[in-house]
């Protein structure tokens, strides 16, 4: 597939505002976004994020109605192949031809907004109006409010129809935890909430390794993040997947770089070997 298909996740489509669809390499199809912090606050700041936040967001908040109204069009068009029309999506190949999710995402986390267990259930509806029960919800979260119980609460909602929880876990020790995820919380605390919340559900962790100066994770990082992961299972964590991914989009920090794909694959084969959950690779794209 081209690049642009895959490195193009512009959070906005046409006139829409909370909506967004993009071909995602991780749903293996079409994954239509919602951003339900439209504001860009975020808890963390991950250098490779690619939320420009010198930019002024075009809307301090969700207009609930309006987002609902923007996910039923999208699912429609979606529904009847008329997506594959647009330009963004004509080179599509035949196999990603397909509505595999509905992600909560966008450009801060998810779990910070007040009605997430409303909008879960907004969506679940969209998908039965449109006789699409078998399309996930997707829920992506840096994991920070996984142990809340209004979090869990709201994320019970998910189990109406088929769901996944993508929780992030991109480091092994503190110190390459506040590197990367620009924040002075404790690691401990998002192993923890991890672990809370795969007590209750299937939980896919999702590791993002990106070059940072230059330079590849450590991997004495590598073995300290399967540590972890090895913990959260020790726990009673049910975990489906781990997804061992790189940057294939341009993040806003010039820092940040991909890691290439055959190191990725060593790296991804080492955290493999050290944990008894399945490992995904998806491989990077250049932005230049």
């Amino acid at each position: 597939m081209g690049n642009s298909v895959l490195s193009e996740h512009s959070r906005q489509f046409e006139r829409l505002r909370f909506a967004y669809p993009v071909v995602s390499r991780r749903s293996r199809g079409l994954s239509l976004g919602l951003n339900v912090n439209p504001d860009k606050a975020c808890n963390f700041d991950c250098p490779y994020c690619q939320v420009d936040r010198s930019v002024a967001p075009r809307d301090k908040s969700v207009d609930f109605s309006a987002m609902a109204a923007e996910v039923d069009e999208l699912v429609a068009i979606a529904a009847s192949g008329e997506i594959w029309q647009h330009p963004r999506f004509a080179d599509t190949p035949p196999p990603m031809r397909r509505l595999n999710d509905i992600a909560f995402a966008g450009d801060g986390e998810p779990t910070t907004y007040a009605r997430l267990g409303e909008a879960i259930r907004e969506v679940h509806a969209i998908k039965q109006r449109h006789g699409l029960p078998g399309v996930k919800t997707i829920v992506l979260t840096n994991a920070t409010l996984l142990g809340a119980p209004k979090v869990l609460a709201a994320l019970s909602e998910l189990k109406a129809g088929p769901y996944e929880i993508w929780a992030k876990l991109d480091a092994g020790t503190q110190g390459y935890f506040e590197r990367i995820s620009g924040t002075r919380l404790q690691l401990a605390r998002i192993v923890d909430n991890i672990a809370a919340c795969a007590r209750e559900f299937e939980v896919t962790i999702q590791s993002l390794l990106p070059t940072l100066d230059s330079s590849e994770p450590p991997e004495a990082e590598i073995q300290a993040l399967a540590e972890r992961i090895a913990e959260i299972r020790s726990r009673g964590g049910n975990l489906r997947l781990v997804q061992v991914y790189t940057t294939a989009r341009k993040p806003a920090n010039p820092r940040v770089g991909m890691v290439e794909d055959k190191r990725l694959d060593q790296l991804a084969a080492l955290l493999a070997s050290r944990v008894d959950v399945p490992v995904e690779v998806y491989y990077g794209r250049h932005w230049d």
